[in-house]
């Protein structure tokens, strides 16, 4: 008989008891000292021992004095995701207990209109390279390391009391679901507890409901991050004209309608997505604005797209430009500040005077400096101006604890001639 997926992750082996010793580089030791959460493998100067994923490492200065304990993982460049810093504590199943609590006591005010949201960031929680999103009955854990199987026994058994639910799935970063032979039989997608999912998983936010793909969608089946920004486009929509690109399954779309735009215009690549954006339109058909919106859907490269409504001379009132990120490493950064730059350029093009541009990034390696600059260089290659409204960053439940964490960022600005 196959093991289900409460099975699996109790037949994984538990830690070792041996804690391994660290000994680092002053840099490191520095970082630490500040509350950085990741030990790089370049800064580890000596250790005690090899071990396995999820092992627990402690980690010393150069005067032998603890200096943090975090979870190893021989096998990523993060070799150490740091739990606790600077006081020595025992960790254990009560410790990660405590960080989930803590975790959703911060999400505890959330309007029963809103029954998606995220409620572990990671390190942002204290609980680095795990995240857990809520979509209503439904919670989706994402790993972003091997280090977390011995652990997910644990996380599992506190979420019943904590955050209670229907069911959890699983979900892997690519680099974890590749690690095939160290995964224990654990793959993208499972089911944790509870029963199977039976098409989309259907939840709030601000009382339009929404749904997820927890098992196959991007991320763990949604975009939770835009729901403060997508507020903001539904205040300024009446009226209007709106062009939504990468607009996945329409979030930003039907805040739109919602808000009383006339026409809304969503563009993505992905057939299924755009499918799902329509299913969304239809289950909000409750709102008036929503049924009178005249919604379309075009399933193109956007590039392409924006190319062909310069070409036909068609203009909105309102352009948003929200893609998926484009800096998945260090050496990627200056592409993607070409593309954000490309991407204003044919986006103005398609605004009308006086009209709204909101354009946002979650590439986490561009720096907001950076990306506000791209788009203000490539503004004045259009000859036009940009009038910032706001610049906005992460919502409540993607709280930013270290530099690396802020990915989020997006401009509201209205462009004149």
């Amino acid at each position: 008989m196959e093991k289900n997926g409460w099975d699996r992750i109790a037949a994984i082996p538990r830690p070792n008891e041996r804690r391994i010793a660290i000994w680092v580089t002053k840099e490191a030791e520095h970082a630490l000292r500040r509350g950085h959460p990741w030990l790089f493998d370049q800064s580890i100067r000596k250790q005690s021992h090899s071990g396995r994923p999820g092992d627990l490492a402690v980690i010393f200065n150069h005067k032998r004095n603890f200096l943090a304990i975090g979870l190893y993982d021989p096998l990523a460049p993060i070799r150490v995701r740091i739990l606790q810093a600077r006081k020595p504590v025992s960790i254990n199943s009560d410790f990660f207990a405590s960080k989930l609590q803590q975790a959703a006591q911060v999400r505890a005010n959330f309007p029963s209109n809103t029954t998606g949201y995220r409620l572990v960031y990671g390190e942002n929680d204290g609980l680095p390279g795990l995240v857990i999103d809520r979509y209503d009955q439904t919670l989706v854990i994402k790993i972003y390391t091997l280090a977390w199987l011995p652990h997910l026994q644990d996380i599992v058994s506190s979420l019943q009391k904590i955050a209670p639910h229907e069911r959890i799935v699983l979900r892997l970063s690519r680099t974890v679901s590749q690690a095939r032979d160290h995964l224990h039989g654990l793959y993208d997608g499972l089911i944790l507890f509870g029963p199977p999912v039976v098409g989309p998983v259907v939840f709030l936010e601000n009382g339009i409901q929404f749904e997820a793909d927890p098992i196959q969608g991007q991320k763990t089946g949604f975009f939770l991050d835009q729901r403060e920004n997508r507020s903001k486009v539904e205040a300024r929509a009446n009226g209007k004209t709106v062009l939504n690109l990468f607009s996945y399954s329409g979030g930003f779309s039907i805040y739109a309608a919602r808000g009383g735009a006339c026409q809304v215009t969503s563009v993505d690549s992905d057939p299924h997505a755009l499918e799902s954006a329509h299913r969304i339109f239809k289950r909000n058909q409750t709102f008036p604005n929503v049924a009178a919106c005249d919604h379309t859907t075009i399933c193109n490269d956007v590039f392409t797209t924006l190319k062909h409504l310069k070409t036909t001379s068609q203009k909105f009132d309102i352009v948003i430009i929200d893609p998926p990120s484009f800096a998945n490493r260090k050496e990627k950064i200056q592409e993607a500040i070409t593309a954000y730059q490309r991407l204003t350029r044919l986006g103005l093009a398609v605004i009308k005077p006086g009209g709204l541009l909101v354009q946002a990034s979650c590439s986490s390696r561009v720096s907001r400096e950076d990306f506000f600059r791209a788009i203000h260089t490539a503004t004045t290659q259009t000859r036009q101006t940009l009038r910032v409204i706001e610049r906005t960053g992460h919502p409540s439940d993607h709280p930013v604890g270290f530099t690396e964490g802020e990915y989020l960022k997006c401009l509201f600005a209205t462009v004149n001639e």
